[in-house]
């Protein structure tokens, strides 16, 4: 896009970028260069807005007091609200209303309207339409350190798990904003890719903390997709009063929040501290997520959603461009949303059917599709983007086979170690007379488990760093990978729905074939949905996470509405493993391995013109829209299939390439077999690693990948440029 073009904002504004960068999706707070005060009608309009907002959450709020699995209704609420002795099953129904309805309620609006403010503080403080305690692993980070709390056995007082999510908040979300906004300006993207690349590293840490510690942490799986169960009143009487002094503190500081939405220079020559203004709101956003996770847990993407739909009527009523009306109005909407999800979910599956399932799971249906909804509205970066190998340089061809004999040589010998470590450790001797068919049946049975161990890891590993190869190059984005995108997510949800249905049995086959379906459909979708005006590579990526985040919640909601016997299995699954797979699983990789690889071959030059600009792949005689959905059809297909022999797994897609890149050069010739290996040695080895650590007992390699991942990651973000 040319230097100064205008750009839409989210509400429809025009907007001209000037020094705080030229992100598509920036300006989130929709604020003019030169607003005009605001005049009494408008704030009319803005008092009219928060009134109705108030009611509407009174109305749900009464609807949601009729519901539970009590069986009192509005009649007997009524009745015991006037002071009759009304029972229900020997409970006096003003000890249920006031042990469990109003608590849930109280909760509900508590947590709405802490989400809805942080959102709407860390939209306005980073000019990003897409910032949330969510996209910058704000409630992972508080999730995270509360578990680790809890594993570990520590006796913490209520009142100090608030301090402790809130130090876990912060430290996520400084790490996230140190990333994205090291260029000037935060760009969506990277923002995006930062946040959620920490966040599921943070997740990865906890699924391991309620693996090892699952004695200590009984119950935080479903807690950790936000719950608004309440023993009593009393942690929500504790957490109200502490939304009501931060929200007012933040209210008190509503102009300078106006003015820091003009951008710094602006604010600056209006005598506002811009950086003491930016630092109070996150920290006042990170505190009031920390206090939603100790009440409720993470309940996802409130924060994204209810500044979103508030920052559109602002398009109607301009009153709410204004934070003394944005604020209140993004908290009532917040408590609006909770209250809606778990009332709906409550009506359409009854109270005993929706017990089982968190409120946090509806609110993260809700923010994937705003996170698509804006992703459509966007205008991508183009050919302003420095190309996926920009910083690579050129490596010579002995270098090249230097570091392919290298890698082989690794991946060789960490088969080898695959095939001998475990639970019971084995000499080569065994090997060898395992390969003659002659070893002791123990031995034998071990190295028939391992063997398909190890080759499900490598195959996998191959499968997912040649995805990740032709995802980051098509889209022309070092940061993307198939995790990333939705792919592994929609193949995820096919093997979910399977296991937890017994679609056509159940079997392994049934399984292979719904992660491939669902896999490949998730892919058609986001396609499609990213088309308007060519498959842009900017909203392709948004899209893709977008979905990502949705498939993963129906996945969760189908997880915890099944069998709890099937929980650990699939749990396991989802996590990333390469346990109890035989041979036979993993003949599919390896079969669509062997026609993806010349395939990638033959398309090495297109991918290499695409990771540079849009304009010279036409020069050169190639179509971009269609060489990139080419491309990107392949790299689904591998992601899919790979779902299949070690679960969903990612990271791999991501450091492989890059690591390949750095190693031999931007050529996709050299990069594709490098970067192969690579992901091989990265998941043979977090398998190995994974049943050997704490044998008998094992950790899922996804897990480890993405603890061995995030450094990574973090350290490739701080290299790059926007």
């Amino acid at each position: 896009m040319p230097a100064g073009a205008a750009q839409l904002t989210p509400s429809g504004t025009a907007r001209v970028p000037g020094e705080s960068g030229g992100d598509p999706l920036r300006g989130a707070s929709a604020l003019p260069a030169r607003r005009p005060p605001l005049r009494p009608s408008g704030a009319a309009a803005g008092v009219v807005v928060l009134c109705l907002l108030g009611l509407a959450v009174a109305v749900t709020g009464l609807w949601h007091l009729t519901q539970g699995t009590s069986g009192v209704g509005p009649a007997e609420l009524l009745r015991a609200l006037a002071g009759e002795p009304v029972s229900v099953g020997g409970v006096p129904v003003a000890e249920i209303f006031t042990g469990s309805r109003l608590p849930r309620l109280l909760a509900a609006i508590a947590v709405g309207v802490a989400l809805g403010v942080a959102g709407a503080l860390l939209q306005s403080v980073t000019r990003n339409a897409l910032a949330s305690p969510d996209t910058l692993a704000v409630s992972a980070g508080a999730y995270f350190a509360l578990t680790a709390v809890a594993a570990f056995g520590l006796a913490v007082p209520l009142w100090l798990s608030g301090g402790v999510a809130f130090a876990g908040g912060l430290l996520a979300a400084a790490v996230v904003l140190g990333l994205s906004g090291r260029a000037s300006g935060s760009s969506t993207t990277r923002m995006i890719l930062a946040g959620s690349a920490i966040a599921m590293a943070l997740d990865a840490g906890t699924a391991m903390l309620l693996i090892l510690f699952k004695e200590n942490t009984t119950g935080l799986f479903a807690w950790g997709s936000g719950s608004l169960a309440q023993l009593n009143l009393d942690a929500s009487l504790r957490a109200v009063p502490l939304i009501v002094v931060v929200v007012a503190g933040m209210l008190l500081l509503s102009r300078r929040l106006d003015a820091v939405g003009l951008g710094d220079d602006a604010a600056a020559s209006l005598g506002v501290p811009v950086r003491a203004t930016r630092f109070l709101a996150v920290g006042a956003a990170v505190l009031l997520t920390a206090t939603s996770v100790t009440l409720a847990g993470p309940i996802a993407f409130v924060g994204l959603g209810a500044p979103v739909l508030v920052r559109l009527l602002a398009s109607k009523v301009r009153a709410l461009h204004r934070h003394a009306f944005l604020l209140p109005a993004t908290g009532l909407t917040g408590a609006l949303v909770i209250l809606l999800a778990d009332a709906c979910v409550r009506a359409l599956l009854g109270a005993e059917g929706a017990a089982s399932v968190p409120t946090g799971v509806p609110t993260a249906i809700l923010g994937g599709i705003v996170i698509v909804a804006l992703a459509l509205r966007m205008r991508d970066a183009g050919s302003t983007r420095e190309h996926a190998g920009g910083r690579s340089g050129l490596r010579t061809r002995g270098r090249f086979a230097a570091v392919t004999v290298a890698a082989a040589g690794a991946l060789l010998a960490l088969i080898v170690l695959g095939l001998l470590a475990g639970s019971l450790w084995l000499r080569l001797g065994d090997i060898a007379l395992w390969a003659q068919q002659a070893a002791p049946s123990l031995i034998d049975y071990a190295l028939d488990e391992r063997s398909a161990r190890v080759a499900a890891a490598v195959l996998a590993g191959a499968a997912l760093a040649l995805s990740g190869t032709l995802v980051q190059g098509a889209v022309r984005n070092p940061l993307a990978e198939p995790g990333l995108l939705g792919i592994t997510a929609g193949a995820g949800l096919g093997a979910v729905f399977v296991v937890t249905t017994g679609f056509a049995g159940g079997g392994r086959g049934a399984l292979i074939g719904a992660a491939l379906v669902a896999g490949l459909l998730t892919f058609v979708l986001i396609a499609a949905l990213a088309w308007r005006g060519g498959l842009l590579p900017d909203r392709f990526v948004l899209i893709g996470i977008g979905a990502g985040y949705t498939l993963s919640a129906v996945s969760t909601f189908q997880l915890l509405r099944a069998d709890p016997w099937e929980t650990p299995r699939i749990m396991t699954w989802l996590s990333g493993t390469t346990y109890g797979r035989s041979l036979e699983d993993v003949a599919p990789v390896a079969l669509v391995l062997l026609g993806a690889i010349p395939l990638a071959f033959l398309g090495r030059r297109q991918l290499d013109l695409l990771a540079l600009d849009e304009d010279t792949p036409r020069l050169l005689g190639v179509r971009p829209v269609s060489a990139r959905l080419g491309l990107l059809t392949l790299a689904a297909v591998l992601a899919s299939v790979a779902v299949v022999a070690v679960g969903t797994v990612g990271f791999v897609g991501l450091v492989a390439p890059h690591l390949a890149r750095s190693l031999v050069g931007a050529r996709h010739g050299r990069v594709i077999p490098v970067s192969m290996l690579l992901g091989s040695v990265l998941v043979l080895l977090a398998d190995t690693l994974g049943r050997t650590l704490i044998a008998p007992s094992q950790l899922p390699a996804g897990l480890m990948i993405a603890l061995i991942g995030a450094p990574y990651f973090v350290f490739l973000l701080a290299k790059l440029k926007d």
